[in-house]
């Protein structure tokens, strides 16, 4: 029995899709905090680029001392975590929009290559966490040689 195609019921079950992957999302991300607030225990947003020596990896951590940062390299694994700590509002406040994200954050990122991480570099400027991981020299590319079989003849002339 062939069942008619019914375009509102299509759109229908779209929506509630969207829905279950919102709520989802928002489930997994966002945890109510012990005051009513919310805690952000989510992925930390990262750029990362290769050249030819190294990957340079940047990460955004406003509001975080650097002593707050953990950066570890494991098998291949890159993982930046830190802990960033809620404001403190003073006597006789109450919050009016509190939109900034605190509580832990992390993000792993596999890199391609092995790094050379004794020659690492951190540096944290302005909330901004950039990372600079030396490829090890197996990693590195190499220029190979070509010898010509072909030589070339001198004419007599």
């Amino acid at each position: 029995m062939a069942t008619r195609w019914n375009p509102i019921r299509e759109i229908a079950s779209m929506q509630n899709a969207f829905d279950r992957m919102f709520d989802e999302t928002w489930r997994t991300v966002w945890q109510a905090g012990n005051n009513g607030t919310m805690l952000y225990s989510g992925s930390l947003s990262i750029d990362a680029y290769e050249s030819d020596n190294a990957y340079t990896v940047i990460a955004t951590l406003p509001g975080v001392n650097p002593d707050q940062i953990n950066v570890q390299w494991h098998q291949g694994t890159l993982t930046i975590s830190a802990e960033a700590a809620p404001l403190t509002l003073p006597e006789n406040s109450r919050w009016l929009v509190q939109e900034r994200a605190f509580g832990r954050i992390s993000r792993s990122i596999v890199l391609p290559e092995w790094v050379n991480v004794e020659q690492a570099d951190a540096h944290y400027e302005n909330g901004i966490l950039t990372l600079t991981l030396p490829k090890s020299p197996e990693a590195q590319p190499k220029l190979i040689n070509i010898q010509s079989a072909n030589k070339r003849l001198e004419s007599k002339n």
